[in-house]
């Protein structure tokens, strides 16, 4: 697959370090393109679930491409969610072409974009902490639990199901939420005068215009690499979201366990080490 030029790439929720991770897929399309800048809104590693037990080969190699974009000099910027809180305290930290940020302001064609992963909008992480992590640990599970149930499905020609998807159909407070999420964050960046405002957090990807009194403004979401599998692009004055088929990427060497690049992972950054030293910082 011939690689695609892209402006801006949008992606977020990758939850690296979880089993709900799909991981060789976001590798996948991560080495199909060629973004002038590449933005993380939020959990792409997941410090709160880390575990020392859990980081799986194809989860390093995802690291070590978005390394790879920084050495070439890509502007990636590393915008913190909630589950990669603990990197908050670092913000405005540059390392080259990296920059870790809580949130992010561009100008696109004369539109001024604003950036951030959205987790300030959830009424759980601000008063129950504890219950959104314990909400956390449960969504994993049960991300897991479904990837076996899909995997008897597919192995008897049936088609696969997404249980989350199922349960936020069946609860209106979910759908009810998901509408709020939006139409604050919506609003918000009407007041500011933005035209763009990107978001994450909820693992809905979206684009659409929201109105209110003030104005109007384009809303994104670039949804997530657990179930939807999803980036926001920009290309010529355009936003649109990208959604992962299996069948628009061919097997290659990924597949394979076979490294590309030039990779070497003996060589590679030991992210064990890493996750524990700044869990280690944030404690003192």
């Amino acid at each position: 697959m011939d690689k695609r030029y892209v402006d801006v790439v949008v992606i977020s929720d990758v939850h690296l370090g979880t089993y709900g991770c799909h991981a060789k897929e976001l590798l996948k399309y991560l080495k199909s393109i060629k973004p002038k800048r590449l933005i993380l809104n939020g959990d792409i590693i997941d410090i709160w679930q880390f575990s020392k037990s859990y980081w799986p080969e194809s989860h390093m190699k995802v690291i070590r491409k978005l390394m790879k974009f920084v050495s070439e000099g890509v502007e990636v910027h590393y915008l913190t969610g909630n589950h990669d809180e603990m990197l908050r305290k670092f913000d405005g930290m540059e390392m080259g072409s990296f920059h870790l940020q809580n949130k992010l302001i561009l100008e696109l064609d004369g539109k001024k974009a604003w950036f951030f992963h959205g987790d300030v909008f959830d009424v759980t992480m601000q008063h129950s902490k504890w219950l959104a992590k314990l909400g956390a640990v449960g969504y994993d599970t049960l991300i897991l639990i479904n990837s076996f149930v899909n995997w008897v499905l597919n192995a008897v020609g049936k088609e696969k199901m997404s249980f989350s998807k199922k349960i936020k159909a069946k609860f209106k407070d979910a759908v009810k939420f998901i509408n709020s999420f939006e139409q604050t964050a919506a609003e918000l960046a009407i007041e500011k005068g933005y035209e763009y405002v990107i978001c994450g957090h909820i693992h809905q990807a979206e684009k659409r215009e929201i109105t209110s009194d003030a104005g109007m403004v384009t809303y994104l979401n670039s949804g997530d690499w657990v179930e939807s599998l999803t980036a926001l692009e920009y290309n010529d004055q355009q936003w649109e979201v990208f959604k992962y088929d299996h069948k628009d990427f061919v097997k290659d060497e990924m597949d394979d366990g076979i490294l590309s690049d030039a990779e070497d992972l003996k060589s590679k950054l030991d992210i064990n080490l890493l996750l524990q030293n700044i869990k280690y910082e944030i404690a003192q």
